[in-house]
């Protein structure tokens, strides 16, 4: 077992190259809006994506990953996501960041294996395959798939990883055999839908939608929110975080599902984000106190104005997918310029959250 102030010294780097990335993408997704912003990178809009999912988001489940074994090697997934997110926004070819980022998906793969292993149950196999979906996506980013065609299987990274940690918590609610199985076919269907979608240079979305109907509903009969969210303080904050979540993933089900031929800058940008933003971002603002004290060692002591930025996600949102399906740019850049500055809100309420207590 790796000493508590040796693995601290471990990950502070790497949350910090995890933070950078995702300031650098944000800072990359204004531009893409066309915002007139001092520094114009139009050469590296396309690093918005991998940087977002795997500079910040994939560091940040390989280290979560990695102080759940407690083992040096470990720790290998988060250096080389960090490393790979920090040499693609140096400026070197992508496809070396690419290739890092690989090297980061199967270590995460070989992480998640030895967790099921040690405990074999539903959620350490939904991990398992959360990985493997990374681990994909990431080849054919390195084969020279469009991003398209990649973010299909990134998505699975992201969503099956939050739906293994929610059954996690909610294992007191013991999924009967039946569902079970309903839990593995949507699963199945999911990776199916990932497969059609990245076959295509324009992905078709519909049986990958589908799965994510399937997988929220599933969710919302066998999540323990159903309790908490009837609690108080931090408890309820994390459980109206999870039920605005669900919302949207429910939300880029039924969009890919009524419209299978997702156009860009409109349906696919809603789509997306409705996933990435509304779904990821909703569970990221309400797990947080809890995943970067797991991380840091640094206690994040609850406030209620973390409200404020869970309600300025919903709403940047809102603004976002109505610019899309309305064809109202000002409307989907401003939903933009909100998402950023929500970001930007949220991380400076945890940290004051951190400095009032030490006060």
């Amino acid at each position: 077992m790796i000493k508590n102030n040796l693995a601290i010294s471990y990950r502070i780097p790497m949350l910090v190259a995890g933070l950078i990335s995702l300031i650098f993408g944000m800072y990359l997704g204004l531009t893409l809006l066309g915002l007139n912003l001092p520094f114009q990178l139009e050469t590296q809009t396309h690093l918005h994506g991998p940087l977002m999912v795997c500079g910040f988001l994939g560091t940040i489940i390989c280290l979560e990953r990695a102080v759940a074994i407690g083992e040096r090697w470990a720790y290998i997934a988060p250096l080389a996501s960090a490393t790979g997110a920090l040499l693609l926004i140096a400026g070197l070819d992508a496809s070396i960041g690419a290739t890092f980022t690989t090297i980061a998906s199967l270590i995460l793969c070989s992480a998640s294996l030895k967790i099921y292993f040690v405990q074999r149950e539903l959620f350490t196999f939904a991990l398992i395959v959360a990985a493997i979906c990374w681990l994909i996506g990431c080849i054919l980013w390195v084969l020279g798939f469009n991003l398209p065609q990649v973010t299909p299987w990134w998505m699975g990274f992201l969503i099956i990883t939050i739906v293994g940690e929610r059954l996690e918590l909610s294992r007191f609610i013991r999924p009967i055999h039946r569902s079970k199985v309903l839990f593995i076919l949507a699963l199945i269907m999911f990776l199916a839908g990932a497969g059609v979608a990245s076959l295509n240079n324009w992905p078709d979305v519909r049986l990958l939608s589908a799965s994510l109907i399937v997988m929220t509903v599933w969710l919302m009969r066998n999540d323990i929110v159903r309790y908490t969210i009837k609690q108080t303080g931090l408890t309820r904050y994390i459980a109206i975080a999870l039920i605005c979540g669900y919302g949207w993933l429910l939300l880029a089900g039924f969009i890919g599902l009524c419209l299978p031929q997702l156009k860009p800058g409109a349906s696919y940008d809603a789509f997306t984000h409705a996933i990435f933003l509304g779904f990821v971002f909703s569970m990221i603002f309400g797990h947080a106190p809890i995943i970067f004290p797991a991380i840091t060692k640094v206690k994040i002591p609850y406030h209620p104005s973390l409200y404020l930025s869970l309600i300025l996600l919903q709403i940047s949102l809102m603004l976002r997918l109505s610019g899309d399906f309305l064809t109202i740019f000002t409307l989907r850049k401003a939903g933009g310029v909100m998402h950023a500055v929500t970001i930007i809100i949220f991380i400076s309420i945890l940290v004051m959250s951190v400095v009032r207590d030490k006060k």
